[in-house]
């Protein structure tokens, strides 16, 4: 009786042990999923408070590709939206690399971004498709270079400021110089008014400026550099940035143009300041001019004149590409400007344009390029470091004829919104 009574305590106990066991594996498991599910949620609810831009979203994804692509992929599905087409957008290249980067995370165009995918941080200033370029078949990103630290330059023996580049382009290689008496608004289709002589400018309501001043370019300096700076206004991008100014006022748009050298001009200059040092000019210049709403900060890429050249018509032009903070809260509306001029010199200098990009924070810019002072604020970078001045003016007086397209397009919805409702405009 009692080796009974011992075998069904001892059977009792290892059922009693077994069931804490049990317990105690079942109770481990709930903890270690539910803490899973918390960070997850947390993680999720910091990358949206951290981010306000398109890349982590389906919003991002639409906005990275062109209507024709979207128009491709439903006419597979509705066979009479692609009636009347000519040639499909998605090749077979696109369609492989992006199959690919949505699996695996790694841009195949771009074997950093295997990296950047493994440290964190690194991927975290990678630029945005938004817009895709004809001038940018394989949707290349801009590159840039930063100044070496410590960086100083020579003194250009201009007064900081007040520095004003030639107006006249040199010829490009194997081109016969213009007459003299060449109007420059002739060589530059689509142009907005027949008449190019100056008119009367009543209001600045476009700002021209340079955060990073001392971006160059090769041919203007007689050099072979990897990233060329230069205090020299006749050779960085102060000169784009005066074919721009000049075209626009010749089109009766008032246009203010920025030029101050912040190396010189700033004590303990630091580079990665950049952005706070414009940041500071444009708020003066609108302080001064109330009506200035058009900001552009005018940079140059760093590719080399194979990329970031195009001929139209016979004639070389700078490629251009479009940049957008994504750390700006209402970047969108920023986008949508830059789509604007995009969209145009599509239609009008096929090849020119590069894309429009989205930017997040890194090193040297704010996340914002300053663009949340205005909804038609953005940066626009005129060439690479190997194009010719004849190549810049070119390029700077399609740009303005655009930009000045753009304004009158904007001013004349704005006379229509104000004639429907008079009593707006007498408030006051």
């Amino acid at each position: 009786m009692n080796k009974i009574q011992t075998w069904n305590v001892a059977k009792w106990r290892a059922g009693v042990l077994r069931m804490l066991a049990t317990g105690k594996a079942l109770m481990l498991l709930i903890m270690v999923s539910a803490l899973f599910f918390v960070v997850l949620g947390l993680g999720g609810m910091a990358e949206r408070k951290l981010s306000t831009s398109s890349i982590s979203s389906m919003k991002g994804f639409a906005g990275s590709i062109s209507s024709g692509i979207f128009m491709d992929m439903l006419g597979m599905e509705l066979p009479h939206l692609a009636q009347g087409k000519q040639q499909s957008e998605i090749t077979g290249e696109q369609i492989t690399s992006f199959v690919f980067e949505m699996l695996t995370g790694v841009d195949p165009l771009n074997p950093k971004s295997l990296i950047a995918s493994q440290v964190p941080g690194m991927g975290t200033n990678e630029p945005v498709l938004l817009r895709i370029g004809s001038g940018n078949e394989k949707a290349e990103a801009p590159q840039d270079y930063q100044p070496d630290p410590g960086y100083v330059a020579e003194s250009s023996g201009e007064t900081p400021g007040q520095a004003e580049p030639d107006p006249e382009p040199s010829p490009d290689p194997g081109e016969s110089p213009a007459p003299s008496n060449t109007d420059p608004a002739t060589e530059v289709p689509g142009k907005v008014t027949e008449n190019q002589s100056p008119a009367e400018v009543k209001k600045k309501t476009v700002l021209i400026y340079h955060t990073h001043p001392h971006e160059a370019y090769n041919p203007l300096l007689g050099t072979k550099s990897n990233n060329p700076s230069s205090p020299k206004a006749s050779a960085n991008v102060f000169l784009p940035g005066s074919y721009l100014t000049k075209r626009l006022e010749s089109q009766g748009i008032g246009a203010l143009h920025e030029t101050e050298d912040y190396v010189s001009t700033k004590k303990d200059y630091n580079w990665n300041y950049s952005y706070k040092y414009s940041r500071e000019t444009i708020k003066a210049a609108m302080a001064a001019n109330e009506d200035l709403t058009y900001l552009i900060d005018i940079h140059r890429d760093s590719s080399r004149h194979d990329k970031s050249t195009a001929t139209i018509n016979g004639k070389n032009y700078a490629k251009v590409f479009f940049i957008i903070g994504h750390d700006n809260p209402n970047w969108e509306k920023n986008e949508a400007f830059a789509a604007k001029i995009h969209k145009k010199m599509e239609k009008l200098y096929p090849g020119l344009s590069r894309g429009v990009w989205g930017k997040n924070g890194g090193g040297g810019n704010n996340g914002e390029y300053n663009q949340s002072l205005s909804e038609k604020s953005i940066l626009i970078e005129i060439g690479g470091i190997d194009n010719t001045d004849a190549e810049l003016k070119r390029t700077s007086e399609a740009l303005a004829d655009i930009i000045a397209e753009v304004y009158m397009e904007d001013q004349s919805i704005d006379k229509a919104s104000t004639d429907q409702n008079p009593s707006s405009s007498n408030k006051g």
